[in-house]
C-alpha cells in the first residue's frame, strides 16, 4: 500500500473517497481509513494499492513514503 492525499468535500467519509476515486474496497486500507489532514480545506490522506494510486492521479497527490512507525532505540 502507498499513501496518497486527496481533496474531497469537508466531512467526507472513506466511502465518499472510494466513490470519488472509483476504488474498490480491496484497493483501500480500510483499517487506516480516511485521515483528515486539513478538513476545512477538504484535504485527506488514505492508503491504497499502487495500481489504485496510479489511477487516482493526477487529482490525488503522491504516492508518498509510508514507513512503519516503530519505537526508537535498542530493544528493552
Amino acid at each position: 500500500m502507498v499513501l496518497i492525499t486527496v481533496h474531497l468535500p469537508p466531512g467526507a467519509t472513506l466511502a465518499d473517497a472510494r466513490h470519488e476515486l472509483g476504488l474498490a474496497e480491496d484497493e483501500v486500507d480500510t483499517a487506516y481509513g480516511l485521515v483528515p489532514l486539513d478538513p476545512d480545506q477538504g484535504l485527506y490522506a488514505l492508503r491504497v494499492t499502487e495500481p489504485a494510486a496510479g489511477r487516482a492521479a493526477p487529482p490525488a497527490g503522491g504516492p508518498y513514503s509510508d514507513p512503519p512507525i516503530e519505537p526508537y532505540g535498542p530493544p528493552q
